[in-house]
């Protein structure tokens, strides 16, 4: 018998995630910024305007902070708390709508 044979080869390989005593972050369903996450318990809009999803500096040294919701309130009173994600193409609408004037046109500042 060769004596390379004989040894065995230790590799670094992947644990078998059946194994592990936690699961992953994958499989806890979690997101890459965790202020992105959307409770599962229903929320009040002012629990939603305290939740902030970034804050922390950028790559240029600026600190950036994000809220979690936005709070709109539209013409008629209504408030919602629109979700920085899930709710961005409704941020998007809020923001052309706030540029337009009551003819519809779009107004530059």
């Amino acid at each position: 018998m060769n004596k390379q044979q004989a040894k065995p080869i230790d590799q670094p390989v992947s644990e078998d995630r059946h194994a592990r005593s936690e699961p992953t972050a994958k499989e806890k369903n979690l997101v890459a910024n965790p202020g992105d996450r959307i409770a599962d318990e229903s929320q009040s809009i002012e629990e939603k305007a305290k939740q902030v999803a970034v804050d922390s500096p950028d790559i240029t040294g600026d600190w950036i902070r994000v809220p979690t919701y936005f709070i709109v309130e539209y013409p008629d009173g209504e408030r919602k708390a629109l979700h920085h994600v899930r709710d961005a193409e409704a941020i998007s609408d809020v923001v052309r709508m706030a540029r337009m004037d009551e003819k519809g046109n779009r107004v530059w500042w």
